[in-house]
């Protein structure tokens, strides 16, 4: 069953958060004054937080070299005192953030109306403290690497008025489906928390792969070893020095010469799922990092241009209402289609 949307109408605020909200609004838009001291006070949202992990939140777009670099050199100070990046932040502490100068590529770029929109429209569920998205295929989680405006960066001005949303979790560029953004810190911590313990969160994934997957192969169990290649490009490979790695695999459909596979990781290491089904002979269609390029070319030419890897559902206990809920996320219209033609070409 797909959760419901919820919507929760803001309670009246004080004067002070008011300010703090058309702060945080104008640093979602990239209007932040970077170039002038600030004195922040902490809120008890940032309870625990590492110092240099909130000033990386604060100074957005700024590299960590120059994040730790002006803790290093004493230019932030909490309570007027020096201090190192792993301090812990207590509610009332006052962060001096000084100012600093960002390279102009590195601004945040605006969200145009059709991405707000669509951001709007992918919202699955909300509660008070979370919110879950139905990524499109080809838009990035985050900013960097070339990249200025991502998910969140683009959420952060497309409702200019939460104070907190952050990523829970991360989802590859190509691929769509259900991604969390908590907005309280508090909510973070929890689901953090709940990733942590086998069997806290499940998360299902649809895929669809290369030649017929064999009905007994339902799950799979190799160690994945993250590297580089000479030009840069990050890949994962099985390897007996890597992680230790499981993915659990149901057939949903067979068609000719692909399988549609509902797939559930145990663990959660980097393009797991997209390895193990190639280690088993199976690449993903769409994948241009593991797939094969043959198949990959036929299914383009036949309209599905995108990476068939999709988080279909995310089954957890939103701490906000300390219920547990069950989230489904809908294809798009390159995956709807692919289905459609694939059951008629093997009706």
């Amino acid at each position: 069953m797909q959760a419901s949307k919820q919507s929760f109408n803001s309670p009246s605020r004080g004067a002070a958060e008011q300010i703090q909200e058309k702060s945080n609004a104008q640093r979602a838009r990239g209007e932040m004054p970077l170039n002038k001291v600030r004195l922040v006070t902490i809120a008890e949202d940032r309870l625990g937080q590492r110092l240099d992990n909130f000033l990386i939140g604060q100074l957005k777009g700024a590299p960590k070299s120059l994040v730790y670099r002006i803790v290093r050199k004493g230019e932030v100070r909490v309570n007027k005192g020096r201090v190192k990046p792993e301090y812990k932040l207590c509610t009332g502490d006052i962060v001096r953030i000084p100012p600093v100068k960002l390279p102009e590529a590195d601004e945040i770029a605006p969200v145009g109306e059709g991405l707000a929109q669509a951001l709007k429209d992918a919202v699955l569920y909300e509660s008070d403290g979370l919110m879950v998205i139905n990524k499109p295929s080809g838009l990035a989680v985050h900013g960097g690497s070339g990249i200025n405006l991502g998910m969140i960066e683009s959420l952060r001005q497309v409702f200019p008025d939460y104070r907190f949303l952050e990523l829970v979790h991360r989802l590859d560029r190509d691929t769509s489906g259900c991604v969390m953004v908590a907005k309280k810190r508090s909510t973070l911590r929890a689901i953090h928390e709940q990733l942590r313990n086998p069997g806290g969160i499940d998360k299902i994934y649809h895929t669809l792969v290369s030649g017929e997957w064999p009905q007994a192969a339902r799950q799979v169990k190799v160690p994945l070893l993250r590297y580089t290649l000479k030009s840069g490009e990050r890949m994962v490979k099985v390897d007996d020095e890597g992680k230790p790695s499981i993915t659990r695999y149901r057939i949903l459909e067979k068609f000719a010469g692909l399988t549609l596979l509902e797939a559930k990781p145990v663990t959660g290491r980097t393009h797991q799922i997209r390895v193990h089904c190639l280690h088993l002979g199976h690449p993903i269609i769409g994948d241009d990092k593991y797939g094969q390029q043959e198949t990959n070319l036929t299914q383009r030419k036949q309209g599905l241009k995108r990476l068939f890897l999709h988080a279909a559902q995310l089954r957890l206990t939103d701490p906000s209402t300390e219920q547990e809920i069950i989230i489904d996320a809908p294809y798009d219209s390159a995956l709807t289609n692919a289905v459609k033609r694939l059951n008629k070409t093997s009706s």
